[in-house]
């Protein structure tokens, strides 16, 4: 399974409108909606903010397109198209629109729609897709070396620290390092998500 390495943003115009792509990983649909919610909260003075998202989490796929006020099948349906024909999971994709007065055409505006979505996958970069889990941990203070080397070592993204009484650490990685967690005694699970 396929999907992207990272957030990423395009841009480019066609006949004055001015098309903004936005790529980024998601792990749920909630997590992709609101992604969306932010990028239109950033554009609220944009003609259209269309979107498309593919997640696959745990043998559930969720797949939505969204046309965001463009005519029916002219903005989502080509961005999901395209996230369909590269073969990549567990992302969300937002097109972003300035109109800029001359009119597209329905045919110009799905070309240009699956465009904005096809450089945005492109450029975020298509990578194999590894399997991750947010965890929420908790280890004592002398061990925050040993840990935050172990974090790098395997990727993790940090999500939150907290110093209470012991170091609370929340977390996105790798499902290997979660089978793994038993060769560092040090370490105490609270929760998973």
């Amino acid at each position: 399974m396929k999907t992207i390495k990272q957030e990423q943003r395009i841009e480019f115009e066609e006949k004055k409108s001015k098309f903004i792509g936005y790529a980024k990983p998601v792990f749920s649909k909630e997590e992709a909606e609101e992604y969306i919610e932010y990028i239109k909260s950033i554009h609220s003075d944009a003609t259209h903010n269309c979107s498309a998202y593919k997640i696959n989490n745990n043998g559930l796929e969720f797949f939505k397109v969204d046309d965001d006020g463009e005519p029916s099948g002219t903005a989502g349906k080509p961005m999901g198209d395209i996230i369909n024909y590269m073969e990549v999971n567990n992302l969300v994709v937002i097109a972003t629109r300035y109109f800029g007065g001359i009119k597209l055409g329905a045919g110009g505006l799905v070309r240009n729609y699956a465009k904005t979505a096809k450089f945005a996958i492109t450029e975020a970069e298509i990578v194999d897709f590894i399997d991750k889990i947010d965890l929420m941990i908790e280890i004592p203070y002398e061990k925050l070396g040993e840990l935050e080397k172990l974090l790098k070592d395997y990727g993790a993204e940090n999500i939150e620290k907290s110093f209470l009484e012991k170091i609370i650490f929340k977390f996105r990685i790798d499902k290997k390092f979660y089978e793994n967690l038993n060769l560092y005694p040090f370490i105490t699970v609270l929760n998973i998500y």
